[in-house]
């Protein structure tokens, strides 16, 4: 408590260039705890998410007096860590210098530049369904203590969804219309999974907890109701420009690259993978087809089943030709159903990972619900050869690198979450496996693999070309469509997500090349002594952080980096 006191103290003079306040790596890492500590109590559905269950009944403060000292927190601190001098200190130092201040920059930039408490209504219903969700998922403490969370939370809806309807002074039509598929298509999550937990509550508990949820539930329809009856006067979604964008990527992700340069790069892994599915034998097997699947399964658990069982494969197959070390701590990964909150801009699912404060090492992947005869991309993947889609997030992929990253022992990379870097490793781990031999040439999981990556490729230039204004939202859907080649289900719910997400899209394919280019030198520099699975460990040893800043620390050139920085 003594050190959060102190560091706490160090902040609220980071204004002041005093003497009194030294740049030094000790004073460096005293901000960061005492800044994380500060989100921990700010974001308490966050901390929940993450495994820190001290805020459990409450929602986050949403209310704009709240929010704007909040933005000029995180604006004076960054101005105190940017004016640090840091030219003295070591390789290591540095780095995190250069962490904290690029996590920092994107805390700024994306309420600077978004504004999502006045734009994006998805905010709201996203506070509540995680508030629930994040004390679901995990049997972190008994039912009746994570009830009792949940009822507080779900008392604290109304005023939340009020205080949304004041603060949405300009709402995004697209946002509203994602926001009133969740609000209206989520009641399962409070109905059925939620009251799972009520079977330890005395009586006048649980109806606590029903008149909570029964209010809290009337609020998110009135709200979806709320937005749907001003629809036809919000203003249509605006991309956010190509300056602010190069922004984003120089200054949060510290990527040697520009927004046209990005989308040079998602141009020519298109055409390589639309190329290579071309060369299959027969280029229909890029397309999941569940017919082709050698068992069908009959329901949702027999589904859920067969998708998790298949994991081992993936073991045996790393585990026999030392591609990567899985460590002792790794916990169980679980595959479960989505729920339908969380569709309108997940069609694939989502995985989520140990959180970073979880004592439950475990892990679960999130896909949508079972129907042979579904077009949807993921569904078909899933019944014909999920292995693919299950090596991206579950082993070698999500699960197993941000397993290894929660154990770092630098609270500032442990806290570093570089998304080019973990969707980089889950797209090249995709085609390693494919590389080195576990899918069969011409079947349906190798034209997957190609599949996968040729709409990884063409996310870069929805990502890019939405965000920087050149095309309109029903173009990136036909791009999807034409250049990806996904169905349109999956289309639009891609397409949205770019929108909603910048940058998100891009994370993949730049990722994974900057993946690939860091491989081959390493290849040169180790020569005969080279190793697939050593440099696979090595990558995961550094946590989650900026592929330039993981090229200084693996091959000691901060050359990529310096381009990033100029």
């Amino acid at each position: 408590m003594l050190r959060i006191l102190a560091a706490l103290a160090l902040m609220n003079s980071s204004t002041s260039s005093s003497p009194l306040v030294p740049d030094t790596p000790d004073s460096l890492r005293a901000l960061a705890h005492a800044y994380y500590s500060w989100q921990q109590t700010n974001y308490p559905v966050a901390s929940s998410d993450q495994g820190l269950h001290t805020w459990d009944d409450r929602l986050t403060d949403y209310r704009l007096p709240a929010v704007r000292t909040r933005r000029k927190h995180v604006e004076l601190l960054l101005q105190r860590v940017r004016a640090m001098r840091t030219i003295d200190w070591g390789r290591d130092d540095q780095v995190d210098w250069l962490l904290f201040r690029a996590q920092l920059e994107g805390a700024a930039f994306f309420p600077r530049v978004l504004s999502p408490e006045e734009s994006d209504p998805q905010l709201y219903v996203g506070e509540v369904s995680n508030g629930i969700f994040s004390l679901l998922k995990k049997e972190y403490a008994p039912h009746r203590t994570r009830a009792l969370a949940a009822a507080a939370r779900l008392e604290a809806v109304p005023a939340l969804l009020e205080v949304a309807r004041q603060n949405l002074r300009r709402p995004v039509r697209l946002y509203a219309r994602l926001a009133i598929d969740a609000a209206r298509g989520g009641d399962d999550l409070y109905t059925s999974s939620l009251m799972t937990l009520a079977d330890q509550l005395s009586a006048e508990e649980r109806t606590r907890l029903d008149r909570a949820r029964d209010a809290a539930l009337a609020a998110l329809h009135q709200f979806a109701d709320w937005l749907e009856a001003r629809l036809s006067t919000m203003p249509e979604w605006t991309p956010m420009g190509e300056a602010n964008y190069n922004y984003l990527l120089k200054h949060v992700y510290l990527l040697p690259l520009d927004a046209t340069q990005v989308a040079m790069l998602g141009e020519a892994e298109l055409a390589r993978y639309r190329g290579l599915e071309a060369m299959l034998s027969d280029p229909g097997l890029a397309s999941p087809d569940p017919r082709r699947s050698t068992s069908i399964p009959a329901d949702q658990a027999a589904f859920l089943a067969a998708y998790e069982a298949r994991e081992q494969d993936l073991v045996d197959f790393l585990t026999a030709r030392r591609l990567v070390t899985i460590p002792s701590y790794l916990g169980r990964f679980e595959i479960r159903q989505l729920p339908e909150a969380f569709k309108p801009t997940s069609p694939g699912g989502f995985m989520n990972p140990p959180g970073l404060y979880d004592a439950d090492s475990s892990g679960f992947f999130f896909i949508p619900t079972y129907n042979p005869e579904s077009g949807n991309f993921y569904i078909r993947a899933a019944i014909e050869d999920p292995r693919p889609i299950l090596g991206h997030e579950g082993i070698p992929g999500h699960f197993l690198q941000l397993s290894i990253a929660n154990h770092l022992p630098g609270e500032i990379r442990r806290q570093h979450g570089d998304g080019v870097f973990i969707e980089g490793w889950a797209l090249y781990g995709e085609e390693m496996l494919l590389r080195e031999g576990l899918y069969p040439e011409n079947t349906g999981g190798y034209g997957q693999v190609l599949r996968l990556s040729r709409y990884r490729a063409a996310r870069i230039g929805v990502d890019v070309n939405l965000q920087t204004g050149r095309w309109t939202f029903d173009q990136a859907v036909r791009y999807f469509m034409e250049a990806g080649g996904l169905d349109r289900e999956a289309a639009e719910g891609e397409a949205a997500g770019a929108a909603s997400s910048p940058s998100q899209k891009i994370t993949y394919m730049v990722g994974k090349w900057q993946i690939m280019r860091l491989l081959g030198r390493y290849r040169d520099r180790q020569g005969a002594d080279f190793r697939l699975g050593a440099f696979h460990d090595q990558l995961l040893s550094t946590g989650s952080l900026p592929l330039a800043i993981v090229e200084w620390l693996m091959l000691d050139d901060r050359s990529t980096l310096d381009r990033a920085l100029q």
